[in-house]
């Protein structure tokens, strides 16, 4: 599995929509949007938190800001 196949199982996993918006030339690290789906009402922080748990257990080192999305940039 490639590191970006494991970025998108996680975001499925947490069942969050995404895009990546950008994705240096050696494919270390990723920006991310990630936006929680309308009927999911789940605080965003608590989202957040679970992204971070998976990523940190995936190895990847992992920063955001959270507004009315989640914007991720995640590296290895």
């Amino acid at each position: 599995m490639t590191e970006r196949q494991l970025i998108q199982q996680i975001l499925n996993t947490v069942d969050v929509e995404y895009n990546f918006e950008n994705v240096d030339s050696d494919n270390s690290a990723y920006e991310i949007k990630a936006f929680q789906q309308k009927e999911d009402r789940r605080p965003l922080k608590n989202v957040n938190d679970e992204l971070k748990k998976y990523f940190k257990e995936a190895g990847f080192n992992y920063t955001e800001h959270i507004g009315d999305d989640l914007d991720l940039k995640i590296s290895k």
